[in-house]
């Protein structure tokens, strides 16, 4: 697999940001901050979404032909009903792909990683690319990962709350713990939020609230576009070591000395 590109199932992607389709002023407004994003993957929260073509529907300004549709199972808090939706948006032609989310508590909306884990078993051996939204326990990556899950998605922080990463070194030990990719998902507030999650090393992030809820959201969404790029490109040059004390960028030593002609 190049570098350059993530790769979630039999798909391919060259961005590295995923993008929700909730919570925009107007189906216009989200049409053109998916636009901005540069996203090639947008979730649709299949409880939510108009199902029945004959009447006016997001999916009416999501083009097929230039996205991935993600079905989530957004609004769920039991395995069944996860099940239920998630066999629903298969059902009417959306995709085999699926943003896997067992909500926990309705307060905070942590994932109830349980329930999680047993519906990841179910989907994948019907034929589902499970893309399970997690709390960041490496364990339990692991075990999401051991169960067939196509990626993790361990949350930043709290669903909405665009508090940034909370537990970096928790995201650092995901990253070591599994092979398939690890996606960043929920709790990014802006720019240097998703900057921060690729130059630890995810594969990706995906975020919804931060650009629909932003003054300008077409504006945020091309933010978050430049912020994903640039951090995985820090990652990938390897930043410098961090130090205690200052390290001169013109050492005496080694280097070639300015001689001035009269």
């Amino acid at each position: 697999m190049s570098a350059e590109t993530l790769r979630i199932g039999p798909h391919s992607f060259r961005s590295r940001l995923i993008v929700g389709t909730g919570k925009y002023r107007s189906f216009r407004e989200m049409e053109q901050a998916l636009e901005a994003s540069g996203a090639e993957m947008v979730t649709v929260a299949v409880r939510r979404v108009n199902l029945d073509r004959t009447k006016e529907s997001l999916l009416d300004f999501v083009d097929p032909k230039k996205y991935v549709l993600l079905p989530n199972t957004a609004g769920c808090y039991t395995k069944e009903d996860a099940l239920r939706v998630a066999r629903l948006g298969r059902a009417a032609g959306l995709s085999n792909l699926v943003k896997l989310e067992v909500i926990g508590d309705e307060v905070t909306l942590m994932p109830d990683t349980l329930a999680l884990l047993e519906a990841t078993k179910e989907l994948v051996k019907e034929g589902f690319i499970v893309m399970p939204y997690t709390n960041d326990d490496p364990v339990m990556a692991k075990r999401l990962e051991d169960a067939g899950a196509a990626c993790v998605m361990p949350l930043a922080a709290p669903i909405g709350s665009g508090q940034g990463i909370l537990n970096p070194l928790n995201i650092r030990l995901i990253l070591e713990k599994v092979k398939v990719p690890v996606i960043v998902d929920a709790g990014v507030g802006t720019a240097s939020d998703a900057a921060v999650a690729m130059e630890l090393g995810a594969d990706g992030v995906l975020m919804n609230t931060a650009i629909a809820g932003a003054d300008d959201a077409v504006k945020m969404a091309e933010a978050m576009k430049l912020a994903v790029r640039a951090g995985r490109l820090a990652f990938e040059a390897g930043r410098i070591e961090k130090r205690l004390h200052a390290n001169a960028s013109s050492p005496k030593t080694g280097a070639v000395t300015a001689v001035a002609i009269e």
